[in-house]
């Protein structure tokens, strides 16, 4: 069997920056072990897989060592890979997922824009080991999906060096997602989750599923531009509306060939 296999770089115009993420083009699911076997021999941050059948397209994802239930580079990436190989035959695709329909639309100034749900955080208690293992003071802590801890400025998300072996004791939570708001931006973020084979992520885009509201109430805009600032490092261009969120942000093309299985 042989499985067309695409790498793309997320949320970045320029190869070697932004998200990598590997995308599977197949014509039914593979075992549920055999897909994360491929993910793990890809060893990046996530993996989709995806299936187009009867006008539908359906997509999965997989880190190193889970499935999970929303990813965002990796969605922009397979949407990029759709477009770019003439697979869709309009400028929107619609995906079936685990967390409900997601729609990628592709804009004239090479943004592609990508309608996901929101996860407002809620307010939580902090974790015991939280502040040991990220080496700072925490302002606050809320949780989603994953936990989101607030710090006091951009310049201390930046200098974060976490002990992951500490974090990893978190269990309670798929991630950690670090922000503050930014000094030439909205917010500026870094995601950490250990337990899902990924110490850090370059650019995150189901984390703005729960960063956007957040940052939304905060700042009163609804439209708002954000950094990750992983050694690699991503920029978004968000946007609240009601419940659901638009997070836009560019792809290129890096690497094509076959998994021969």
């Amino acid at each position: 069997m042989n499985i067309p296999i695409y790498q793309v770089y997320a949320f970045t115009s320029e190869v070697f920056s932004g998200n990598p993420a590997a995308v599977c083009l197949l014509k039914e699911w593979l075992d549920n072990s055999m897909m994360q076997s491929i993910a793990s021999e890809n060893n990046l941050s996530e993996t989709a897989f995806i299936i187009q059948r009867d006008g539908q397209s359906k997509i999965r994802w997989f880190t190193p060592k889970i499935e999970v239930d929303l990813c965002g580079h990796a969605t922009l990436a397979s949407a990029f890979v759709l477009f770019e190989e003439k697979l869709i035959e309009d400028n929107t695709v619609t995906f079936e997922s685990q967390s409900g329909p997601l729609t990628v639309e592709q804009l004239d100034n090479g943004l592609l824009s990508m309608n996901f749900p929101s996860r407002r955080p809620v307010a939580c208690e902090k974790p015991e080991v939280l502040e040991e293992a990220l080496g700072t003071n925490v302002v606050t802590t809320l949780a989603s999906r994953d936990l989101l801890v607030i710090l006091e400025n951009e310049e201390e998300v930046q200098s974060l060096l976490p002990n992951l072996e500490l974090l990893s004791t978190i269990e309670e939570y798929m991630a950690v997602i670090v922000s503050a708001k930014g000094n030439k931006v909205d917010f500026v973020s870094r995601f950490f989750a250990p337990n899902a084979g990924i110490p850090e992520d370059p650019v995150t885009g189901s984390a703005h599923c729960t960063l956007i509201p957040y940052w939304s109430e905060q700042l009163r805009k609804d439209k708002l531009h954000a950094l990750q600032l992983s050694p690699r490092g991503g920029e978004l261009f968000c946007e609240k509306i009601g419940a659901r969120v638009i997070i836009k942000g560019k792809a290129v093309m890096y690497m094509k060939g076959e998994i021969y299985i």
